[in-house]
């Protein structure tokens, strides 16, 4: 099964279609409100600026299992990412991304190994995948690399349509 697939919730709790990321890539990561590491959501941001009209797009997936980080509401989800963060990219329905209730889509992206050859559980908040325009994983960056570091910045780049 293509991730493109899987059942999937907007933050609002209407149906999110992923086929509508077919033929871009697409930076997966698991959000949260609450986190050290939630400044990451201005370099998130920033990279859905500088890439979306070249056929990219951050999708923020929202996960309260570390640390109990995101137990908002979907409302307050979104109006703290729009408020403090000015966040444009999409956003999902709060999901599970390790245990026995993993969601579908993470079953697939935690197969994808990091640079060190890893595979498995997500770390931690914002542990990020890119998938290419062909729904494939190709790259996976651990929650402390920086959205903007040149090695994300350079696979966007390399995965970009066209």
């Amino acid at each position: 099964m293509s991730i493109y697939d899987v059942d999937l919730a907007g933050l609002s709790g209407e149906p999110l279609d992923l086929h509508q990321f077919q033929g871009q890539a697409v930076l997966v990561v698991n959000v949260a409100s609450r986190c050290g590491l939630t400044p990451q959501y201005n370099g998130l941001e920033r990279l859905q600026k500088r890439f979306e009209d070249s056929g990219f797009t951050v999708l923020g997936v929202p996960c309260n299992q570390f640390g109990g980080q995101e137990p908002g509401s979907a409302e307050e989800i979104a109006t703290f990412c729009s408020s403090t963060y000015g966040v444009s990219f999409p956003m999902t329905e709060k999901v599970e991304v390790n245990g026995e209730r993993r969601h579908p889509l993470y079953r697939q992206l935690v197969e994808a190994p990091d640079a060190a050859g890893q595979a498995g559980d997500i770390q931690w908040n914002f542990e990020k995948f890119l998938v290419d325009p062909a729904g494939e994983v190709i790259s996976r960056f651990r929650p402390t690399t920086d959205p903007e570091a040149d090695e994300v910045v350079e696979a966007i780049e390399a995965a970009l349509p066209g």
